[in-house]
């Protein structure tokens, strides 16, 4: 089975997009950032038609995220849509239970500029997520957590460290953010095999980034200890990003040598 992650910003504008990427998929556990949709408005005829589902927790403009799954997989549990204890108007959080996979997307605040009002938001935001992977990791031994996490781990996730060092997206508080994330029992995927350099998941609409490759790594797949020897590849789809008014970002993708989770 594959696990991805894809900030689509706008599933109205890009939910065709969406359905003609999956069509070219094995089956696929899709985890969405950026709906800019309220749940209500979803076209979810046009999911249930390819052959999928959806749970969403969709905001109006702005945030939101939501899991599309194969129709034929058992309804999810367990589904949860803010972190515990933390008071949060933004739709950011999406998790749930496939079988005895735990998976949990995420769309990490962008902080705006170092130093600013949005960037103490991100980093309170980010220690609240780290208290709450904590716990899911008493629970949950087979967890994934994907999304867009709006930080470029290291420097080699970047294409011009220098530019963007003690930058937004890029800080050192950031990034220590991260490497706690991880020290929950989480595993970077992307870094457990040798990839081609200067591979990145996002590219500023402006100054023909795409083009010329001035991108960043934000989006990113990670595993649980107990999943690490399932993993088969783990790598990014660029070829979505050259299409007609396509998102800033483009699909990563997990493959796992693991059993999709039960039929219903």
């Amino acid at each position: 089975m594959n696990i991805s992650s894809w900030n689509i910003n706008s599933l109205k504008v890009r939910l065709p997009q969406v359905l003609e990427w999956l069509a070219g998929q094995p089956e696929t556990l899709l985890g969405l950032q950026e709906l800019k949709q309220l749940d209500e408005a979803i076209d979810r005829d046009a999911i249930e038609a390819a052959g999928y589902r959806l749970i969403a927790n969709g905001q109006r403009t702005y945030n939101g995220v939501a899991w599309m799954y194969p129709a034929h997989w058992a309804e999810p549990t367990e589904v949860v849509t803010d972190i515990p204890d933390f008071e949060d108007p933004q739709r950011r959080v999406i998790a749930a239970t496939f079988g005895d996979l735990r998976v949990i997307n995420l769309y990490v605040v962008n902080g705006e500029s170092v130093g600013s009002e949005k960037y103490r938001y991100k980093l309170d935001w980010l220690e609240a997520l780290c208290r709450w992977l904590t716990d899911e990791a008493e629970r949950y031994p087979k967890r994934v957590v994907l999304g867009d996490f709006n930080i470029a781990p290291s420097d080699a996730d970047v294409h011009d460290p220098e530019a963007c060092h003690e930058q937004i997206l890029c800080s050192t508080p950031e990034r220590a953010a991260f490497d706690r994330i991880l020290e929950t029992g989480l595993i970077d995927t992307f870094r457990l095999f040798e990839q081609p350099e200067n591979t990145f998941s996002w590219w500023d609409y402006r100054q023909a980034s795409f083009r010329r490759n001035r991108g960043l790594r934000i989006d990113l797949i990670l595993v649980s200890e107990a999943l690490r020897h399932h993993v088969r590849s783990s790598w990014i789809d660029v070829d979505p990003r050259s299409w007609e008014r396509p998102s800033d970002h483009a699909p990563v993708v997990l493959e796992l040598d693991y059993d999709a989770p039960g039929t219903q």
